[in-house]
C-alpha cells in the first residue's frame, strides 16, 4: 500500500478538528521527541504530525479524513510498550489517546466500571480499591501505561497467575473504525453468546483494528490479606522446578515470579539497596498469597514450605510488614528498569506451560553459549511467561546484528516446541514480526490477514505492524 503524505491542507483539517494547540508538527522537537519511541530498545521514528484529540467524535473525524485520503495513523497510548508497536514507521499521525483520560463510571451494583483508553492502569486500580473492588491486571510498567494500551496488548503481570490478564476483565469497549465508523463491540454483561466475539477481538489487536475509546472493565471484590515471601535457590532449574510443583500441591498464589541472580542484583543496585545476598543462590521466587482469612493464608504458606523442602533453597525471607512487602514488589518491578540501564539489550517475551520453564531456561542458556550472548531472565513463572533479557555486553557490533537474530529465532522455535509461543504479553508489534511464522502456520496467518483486511481495507491503521 501506497501512502499520502500530510499536505499543509491536512494539518488545517486537523487543526479544524482538534484545536490546533492539539497538533504538533516535527518543528516543535522537544515536545514532539516522546511521540518518536517507546520502550523498544532504541528505536525511533518520526511522525509527520502528533494529534491529540478529546473524544471519540473528534477521532472518527480524523479517521475518515484519513481514510478517505489514504493516510497512515498509528494509535499510541502511553508509550511503554516493548514490541514497537506505537512507532510511526511509515510516519503519518500518531494519534494519541492522552486525554481520553477519565473514569467515568464505578458501578458498584453491578461491580463495573466505564473508562477512557488514557487513564493510567494505578490510578484506575486505586480508584477501584477505595471502594472495596478490585481490577488485578497489573502490568510493570502499571504506574505510567494506559488502559487502552493493555487492551491493545492483553497486558498481563505478576496477578495474571490467579486472575487473569486484560481480556479476561472486559465486557465491552467502543472502538472507532478506519473508516470512522463508531461502534460498540458487545454487552455490559458477564455471558454473551449473541454472535461473533467482537470485544475479544478488539483486545491484543495492537491497534491495526480500530481505535478503543470507552471500556467497561467487569471488577471482583478487593482481597483484604496477603503473604508474600523471597524464596532463594541455589540452582536456577529448580527455582523453575518449585513453580509447577506448587501448583500441584494444590496452591495458586496470587504471584509467582522468577527472578535469577542478575536480575536481582542489577535491581538491588537500581535502587541503592546495600544488600549482600549469599554467592550461591543463583535465583529467587517472589511468592504472594493472597485472600480474606491470614489464618488460610498462613496454612497456604505451610504447603509452599512442605513443596520447597525438596529443593535446595537458602533462608527464605516472609515479609512481616507492608513497608517490607512493598520493598519486595519494588525489587521485582524495577528489574526491567535495571537490566535497561545496564546495557543495550533486546527482551524477548517468551511463554511455555509451566511445567516446561526449567526446560526454557536450560535452552536460553545453551542457545546463548553457541551464539556467544549473555540473557539475563525473569518473569511471571506461574503462568509460564519468562523475560528472556539478552544483553550486548562485549557482544561485537557484528554478531549483535548478524548473528542474534538467528539466536533469537531459535529460541522462539525453542518455545513453540515446548508447547508455546513467542509473546505472552507483548505483543508482536514490529520487532517480533519477523518471527511470527514460527508461532502460526499460513491458515493463521491468512485468517488474521483477512480480519486486517475486513476492518481495514486501505491499510491505513497502524500498518506494519504483526504482518
Amino acid at each position: 500500500m501506497k501512502f499520502n503524505q500530510i499536505t499543509p491542507e491536512a494539518v488545517e483539517a486537523f487543526a479544524a478538528i482538534v484545536g490546533r494547540e492539539h497538533v504538533l508538527l516535527p518543528t516543535a522537537t522537544d515536545d514532539m521527541l516522546r511521540y518518536t519511541h517507546d520502550e523498544t530498545e532504541d528505536l525511533r521514528y518520526v511522525p509527520e504530525v502528533v494529534l491529540k484529540p478529546a473524544n471519540a467524535a473528534e477521532i472518527s473525524r480524523i479517521m475518515q479524513y484519513c481514510h478517505e485520503n489514504i493516510i497512515p495513523v498509528t494509535p499510541r497510548g502511553a508509550g511503554t510498550g516493548l514490541s514497537g508497536g506505537a512507532l510511526a514507521i511509515h510516519k503519518g499521525v500518531v494519534l494519541s489517546t492522552e486525554r481520553l483520560n477519565k473514569i467515568i463510571e464505578i458501578d458498584e451494583r453491578n461491580l463495573q466500571a466505564t473508562v477512557e483508553p488514557g487513564v493510567i492502569t494505578q490510578v484506575f486500580q486505586e480508584a477501584v480499591i477505595a471502594r472495596g473492588l478490585f481490577y488485578p491486571p497489573d502490568p510493570s510498567s502499571r504506574g505510567s501505561c494506559f488502559l487502552g494500551g493493555n487492551l491493545s496488548e492483553s497486558s498481563g503481570g505478576p496477578r495474571a497467575v490467579k486472575y487473569g490478564v486484560t481480556k479476561d476483565y472486559v465486557l465491552n469497549v467502543e472502538v472507532v473504525l478506519p473508516s470512522g465508523e463508531i461502534t460498540w463491540t458487545g454487552a455490559n454483561v458477564l455471558k454473551n453468546a449473541t454472535g461473533y466475539n467482537l470485544t475479544q477481538l478488539m483486545i491484543g489487536s495492537e491497534g491495526t483494528l480500530g481505535i478503543i475509546t470507552r471500556i467497561v472493565f467487569k471488577l471482583i471484590p478487593f482481597p483484604t490479606q496477603n503473604l508474600v515471601m523471597l524464596v532463594p535457590f541455589r540452582k536456577e532449574e529448580e527455582a523453575c522446578e518449585a513453580v509447577s510443583k506448587i501448583f500441584v500441591a494444590g496452591i495458586v498464589p496470587s504471584a509467582l515470579e522468577f527472578m535469577e541472580r542478575e536480575a536481582i542484583e542489577w535491581a538491588d543496585r537500581y535502587l541503592g539497596n546495600n544488600i549482600e545476598r549469599p554467592a550461591d543462590e543463583l535465583a529467587h521466587l517472589l511468592i504472594e498469597l493472597d485472600g480474606n482469612d491470614m489464618d488460610l493464608l498462613f496454612k497456604d504458606a505451610e504447603r509452599v514450605y512442605e513443596v520447597l523442602e525438596a529443593f535446595d533453597v537458602g533462608e527464605i525471607l516472609v515479609a512481616d510488614n507492608e513497608k517490607q512487602k512493598a520493598e519486595l514488589w519494588l525489587l521485582r518491578r524495577n528489574v526491567p528498569h535495571a537490566v535497561k540501564g545496564n546495557s543495550i539489550y533486546k527482551e524477548e517475551d517468551t511463554v511455555v506451560p509451566r511445567a516446561e520453564l526449567p526446560m526454557l531456561l536450560r535452552g536460553v542458556k545453551e542457545i546463548g553459549a553457541k551464539y556467544n550472548f549473555k540473557s539475563v531472565c525473569y518473569g511471571h513463572a506461574g503462568d509460564g511467561n519468562l523475560h528472556v533479557n539478552i544483553v550486548k555486553a562485549d557482544m561485537s557490533d557484528e554478531d549483535w546484528n548478524n548473528k542474534l537474530p538467528d539466536g533469537i529465532k531459535e529460541i522462539f522455535e525453542l518455545c513453540v516446541r515446548l508447547g508455546g509461543t513467542i509473546s505472552g504479553e507483548h505483543g508482536i508489534g514490529l520487532v517480533q514480526r519477523p518471527y511470527i511464522h514460527i508461532a502460526l502456520n499460513e491458515v493463521q496467518l491468512r485468517l488474521m490477514r483477512g480480519i486486517k483486511e475486513l476492518f481495514d481495507p486501505r491499510g491505513i491503521l497502524n500498518p506494519g505492524k504483526i504482518f
